[in-house]
């Protein structure tokens, strides 16, 4: 394909298609550790921000709140996250279990070696370069 022949459409199709395969492969390499990518997230973002609303979850993830909310569900009956009441009676605070932070740097481990592979064949510079064009996408 000519470069200047790409259009905004083959762009986003094949950035589509670059998540769908980080998707799969993420799930693939969770599945050991009883988890899904999506529940991968929601662990990842209370690791490192503490304690969150369902809303602050589903916000900062950019999900719809039921996809959020199921995730959670199924994390809580696995013993991954608890819920508990929040100030109002409609907050819901979720934090991680003593087992889910004990676990967590092992499924990190795993996790960055299978982002090292799919990223392997970029310089620093290539990743630099697709870090700052993403984060430019609005």
């Amino acid at each position: 394909m000519d470069m200047e022949e790409i259009t905004n459409q083959d762009v986003f199709h094949t950035l589509n298609q670059r998540a769908r395969l980080f998707s799969k492969s993420l799930n693939v390499h969770l599945i050991d550790h009883g988890l899904y990518s999506s529940q991968w997230s929601i662990l990842f973002c209370l690791y490192h921000f503490g304690t969150m609303t369902q809303t602050e979850i589903w916000k900062y993830l950019n999900v719809e709140a039921p996809t959020v909310t199921r995730s959670l569900t199924k994390m809580e009956k696995n013993g991954w996250v608890i819920r508990k009441q929040g100030e109002d009676k409609r907050e819901r605070l979720i934090e991680l279990t003593d087992e889910a932070k004990r676990k967590f740097t092992t499924i990190k481990q795993s996790v960055t070696k299978m982002e090292d592979q799919l990223l392997a064949n970029l310089t620093n510079n290539e990743k630099e370069q697709l870090y700052y064009l993403l984060n430019k996408i609005k």
